[in-house]
């Protein structure tokens, strides 16, 4: 049976005694339905993992103690940075999971012309950090101990005037002249920009080609935003990392 997981946002050391954060013990206590002795790994984010034993479980919480550190890295070598214009529904909440499990680096959330979702204010900020506790469960699940994150939603043109020229810029359009595959392999981080439901407007296109962006198709087929996010994922790991 495999080891759980968790994400604990601490400082972490051998030998240390901590209680898991709430949701984590309620996962362990409740849903897992663990028992004092029984052995967990746990991560904080910045690297490695921690073997952890639960010395203690109570209606209030669990306790835990920690014994060997593991320096385990799954990371990919291709560093991406996901700038997803928001999708409705759960769609937004699926694309992130697959994206952590497919390596990504980083995530934008943006908020374009034609996004069925408007968020602003309290509301977006809300979202972000729902998104954020999506992106954590799925590196528990995936076995990463180096957490993305989930950057406040920004509305698509006043991000791109935020950008650094340093990185790859590539952007998903039907119709585009190149493919993923005739792209050579990159030797900086890369930004990939995805477009809402109803794709980018032609402004947004005009305004991430003067940006730097560069237009590529994935076969003939018109995808859906979260098919086309994960398609590109995938593809640029078989290309370019460590699939």
């Amino acid at each position: 049976m495999p080891i759980s997981r968790f994400y604990c946002p601490h400082r972490l050391g051998p030998g240390q005694t901590l209680d898991l954060p709430t949701d984590a013990a309620h996962h362990a206590a409740k849903v897992l339905r663990m028992e004092a002795g029984h052995e967990l790994t746990l991560f904080n984010g910045e690297g490695g993992e921690y073997t952890a034993t639960i010395t203690h479980i109570s209606k209030n919480g669990v306790t835990v103690k920690t014994s060997g550190f593991h320096e385990r890295e799954i990371e990919s070598p291709l560093v991406i940075t996901l700038a997803q214009a928001i999708s409705s529904g759960d769609k937004m909440d699926y694309t992130l999971q697959k994206a952590v499990e497919l390596g990504v680096s980083h995530i934008q959330p943006l908020a374009s012309e034609r996004c069925v979702v408007k968020l602003a204010g309290e509301r977006a900020e809300k979202r972000v950090r729902h998104w954020q506790q999506v992106v954590i469960s799925a590196c528990e699940q995936c076995g990463r101990n180096r957490v993305p994150e989930v950057a406040p939603v920004q509305p698509l043109l006043h991000w791109l005037a935020s950008l650094s020229p340093e990185t790859q810029h590539l952007m998903l359009a039907p119709g585009a002249q190149h493919s993923l595959g005739e792209l050579p392999a990159p030797t900086t981080p890369v930004t990939l920009l995805i477009g809402p439901e109803g794709g980018l407007s032609p402004n947004e296109i005009r305004a991430a080609e003067s940006r730097g962006f560069t237009p590529v198709r994935l076969g003939p087929r018109v995808l859906r935003t979260e098919t086309a996010a994960l398609t590109a994922l995938a593809a640029m790991q078989t290309l370019w990392g460590d699939f």
